[in-house]
């Protein structure tokens, strides 16, 4: 156990310092910046932006873009050591307001909270005192799915959040968030699942409409071709 938990620090421990050398701020995650659009972050991650799912397109264009690292080093057959299991970019109105990292189980088994404490500190610096959301501000249902909040970093445009979550057994999550667009992003949706719910019965009817104006189409050009 001892052997794997130091395995795990060293490789998780060495792609967070070769990323902290680049000065990291809050407002980025390894090299993709807050508030760049699909187009940049597609292309830095190498990914095609048109394999983005489309959330909701009014009142807001809300998008969500996912990244596997791949599991090979670069120019080799050996296993990268880079604990990424998958990243999740989210978008409002082509700007990119939140990330979400989920880590590996074989690249962080054994490592304490203590210590992805400590290695995602040595990216965005001495953590908040409070793991929980300040007064008045209530957790996002993304926030409420992640698991137990183990610590925070932010400032007044950015937050931080690192989380061990229980489904299929303990992981961890970070989540990396510019505030206002994240903000907005929430309104909007609550305004996309409002305005669908009222829209859903006109929508139902257009649905059948064109049902019956199709199926009488197929109907009429069969009819003339048909030979029993």
């Amino acid at each position: 156990m001892l052997y794997a938990r130091t395995l795990a620090i060293c490789a998780f421990g060495f792609v967070c310092s070769a990323h902290a050398l680049e000065a990291q701020g809050l407002s980025q995650y390894r090299n993709f910046e807050l508030g760049t659009d699909l187009a940049s972050v597609s292309t830095l991650a190498g990914v095609a932006s048109s394999g983005a799912k489309l959330l909701h397109q009014r009142p807001a264009v809300l998008q969500d873009l996912e990244w596997r690292p791949t599991r090979w080093m670069a120019g080799s057959t050996a296993d990268s050591t880079d604990a990424i299991r998958l990243v999740l970019f989210s978008f409002y109105n082509d700007q990119l307001f939140r990330v979400v990292v989920d880590y590996g189980r074989e690249r962080t088994e054994g490592m304490t909270n203590a210590d992805m404490i400590e290695a995602v500190s040595a990216l965005y610096g001495t953590p908040l005192v409070r793991t929980s959301r300040p007064v008045g501000q209530a957790a996002s249902r993304l926030e409420a799915e992640s698991g137990s909040a183990l610590a925070r970093w932010g400032d007044a445009e950015h937050a931080v959040g690192l989380y061990q979550t229980s489904s299929y057994g303990s992981a961890f999550r970070l989540i990396v968030t510019e505030t206002r667009l994240d903000d907005l992003a929430r309104k909007a949706e609550t305004q996309a699942l409002r305005l669908d719910e009222q829209e859903a019965p006109r929508r139902e009817v257009a649905r059948q409409q064109k049902e019956r104006a199709d199926a009488a189409k197929a109907r009429a050009s069969n009819k003339d071709v048909f030979r029993p």
